[in-house]
């Protein structure tokens, strides 16, 4: 039982997301997480107000089928096979962390200080994140995992031009402005 409440190890893994891959190629599918908001929003009625979602939601139905699954396995995964690791952070990055007020860095898996919700500050910093996430989401034409999965695994290059933009941009983020937020 223990090697089941392990991580999957690469070898697992990877060959698993390469084979979901060429199911999705072979029948002509993309995957990536942000076409099963845009399919949500049509099915709520949002393409009676807005072009983008003016669509017909039954060709991308499959998409839901990914989202129920994301739901369903994070669920088990969470309740039945984690065992409560922790990242193991580098020493340096624990300091850094904790002088910029992170108290549990390095002891806990999701830091409190970001989800709490205690303050205006907290509840602003989640709301523009998560306006910022979906604006580059949309501009970038694609979430991280449809870019740097689907898209580089069909060398499409916006999609490396996207996962490079990703990278640089959470370099960006973790390194200057994380740093003036906390």
């Amino acid at each position: 039982m223990e090697y089941i409440l392990n991580p999957w190890p690469w070898y697992i893994s990877g060959p698993l997301i390469a084979i979901i891959m060429a199911l999705l190629l072979y029948f002509g599918k993309t995957f990536g997480m942000s076409s099963n908001l845009s399919t949500m929003c049509t099915i709520l009625g949002a393409g009676k107000r807005i072009n983008f979602f003016k669509m017909n939601w039954k060709d991308q139905s499959w998409n839901i089928t990914v989202v129920i699954g994301a739901i369903i396995g994070g669920f088990i995964a969470t309740q039945y096979l984690s065992n409560n690791s922790i990242t193991n952070l580098n020493s340096t990055t624990i300091t850094e962390l904790q002088q910029m007020g992170f108290k549990n860095s390095g002891v806990s898996l999701v830091p409190d200080e970001i989800f709490k919700l205690s303050s205006i500050k907290e509840l602003l910093i989640l709301i523009t994140g998560g306006l910022l996430v979906g604006f580059g989401t949309r501009y970038a034409g694609g979430c991280t995992s449809g870019h740097a999965i689907s898209g580089l695994s069909s060398l499409q290059k916006p999609s490396l031009i996207a996962v490079i933009g990703f990278f640089i941009g959470g370099l960006i983020m973790t390194n200057i402005i994380l740093p003036l937020i906390f």
